[in-house]
């Protein structure tokens, strides 16, 4: 061969050996596999840490990094690391949402979204279109079909079709002695996720025999009022012959719950007040806020704090480990963060040595696990439902109490 030949061969045999060690990595893994080396996966993560309310969600960080942490002292994913970048702050605006999804794919190259949690998820089409796996609170729409898409406990707020979580309406029932002959007053804010609460709420209460003679989205999103009495006024109305229903429910968020709760309280009601955000001792910092709170039954989708099983042990134990060796206040933005996390890693456990999206869908596709935090787990099931499972607590004398045990309720369908 022609000197000039050999060396196109010489080439061409190096660039032949180049694009083959490209190609592959640790356990068999393409390169070409976003966020997937020989020795690590990169996972990021989208939070509303700041809000224009003072709302913060920031510790949902804390729990995953608190997973995340421990599933590497236990040798990561099947041998691989987890690299894990931390949350972007969407302050819960839908172009920060899609921005920080778009940055962390296009820019950081995650393989994958663990938490989601924000009352919007503008990025959901794009993380979807691009294939990456996305898990955290499912309480928007975008948890509930999307092929890529996760909650952490399954889809809260599905589309017809799908079903309901009864867990609510069913505890509540059981605090009131029953749901025959009771009203309720579901209020929540003017966005998106306040807008499909309250239809899904009012037909969970419904099926649970409730009345609900008021359910409106009407609390401006992005101003918390100064002045409740329109909206309590309203609301002590509704009731069966114009009175005061048994149980005023909020699908809102702190601080607006105190400003509600404490008009309500003002004005002399003396009825049930529900939330599903308050479990955060945090919150009791401030008198004013432990005043407002007190009595008021908060919604939990997973394990109460105050249980003392092996799970739960670790996940304070991981907390501690993860917050510096600190006792900090537990808040279910951990526990949201911490059970992203953990289905993350569950499901991507199962995938095998050769992590690449399709083996992570394939692994997803016949997922289930029992007895975690959430319950009992299963995919894709849990992307058209939730997987069903709650439990109440109580604010009493400034400490949370268990009202209503954490158990699982058959779901209802949703249409």
């Amino acid at each position: 061969m022609p000197r000039p030949s050999r060396a196109v061969a010489a080439v061409f045999a190096l660039l032949l050996a180049t694009a083959c060690n490209s190609a592959s990595g640790g356990g068999g893994t393409p390169s070409s596999v976003r966020g997937v080396t020989a020795d690590t996966v990169k996972v990021g993560g989208i939070v509303s840490m700041t809000t224009a309310s003072g709302y913060s969600k920031k510790d949902t960080d804390l729990g995953a990094r608190a997973r995340y942490d421990r599933a590497n002292a236990e040798g990561g994913i099947n041998g691989r690391r987890i690299e894990y970048l931390g949350a972007e702050d969407d302050g819960q605006d839908p172009s920060r949402n899609l921005a920080a999804a778009r940055k962390l794919v296009q820019q950081e190259k995650v393989f994958a979204v663990s938490p989601m949690s924000s009352v919007t998820f503008a990025g959901a089409d794009f993380l979807d279109s691009q294939k990456v796996p996305t898990v955290g609170w499912g309480t928007l729409p975008s948890f509930c079909g999307p092929r890529h898409i996760y909650g952490f406990n399954g889809c809260l707020v599905p589309t017809p079709g799908g079903t309901l979580n009864q867990t609510w309406p069913e505890s509540l029932a059981s605090v009131l002695g029953g749901a025959r002959g009771r009203s309720v007053a579901l209020i929540a804010g003017d966005n998106d996720a306040g807008k499909f609460g309250i239809r899904t709420f009012t037909q969970g209460f419904k099926a649970a025999g409730f009345q609900v003679p008021y359910a409106k989205a009407v609390v401006p999103a992005t101003s918390m009022p100064s002045d409740w009495s329109a909206y309590t006024k309203e609301i002590l109305r509704s009731g069966p012959g114009g009175g005061a229903p048994d149980a005023v429910i909020s699908v809102m968020q702190t601080p607006y719950n105190i400003g509600l709760f404490t008009a309500l309280k003002r004005s002399g009601y003396r009825g049930i007040l529900s939330d599903p955000t308050d479990y955060d001792p945090g919150l009791l910092a401030k008198d004013a806020t432990k005043q407002a709170l007190d009595g008021v039954y908060v919604l939990l989708q997973f394990q109460p704090f105050e249980s003392d099983g092996p799970a739960m042990r670790q996940f304070k134990e991981d907390v501690k480990k993860a917050a510096g060796g600190r006792d900090v206040p537990l808040n279910m933005h951990m526990m949201t963060g911490y059970m992203s996390a953990d289905l993350f890693l569950s499901i991507a456990e199962r995938a095998g040595e050769d992590l690449t999206v399709e083996s992570f869908q394939k692994a997803a596709d016949g997922f289930s696990d029992t007895g975690t935090l959430v319950g009992d787990r299963a995919e894709p099931k849990g992307q058209k439902e939730s997987f069903g499972c709650g439990a109440l607590v109580r604010l009493k004398d400034g400490r949370y109490e268990v009202a209503v045990p954490f158990r699982c309720h058959p779901p209802i369908p949703f249409g």
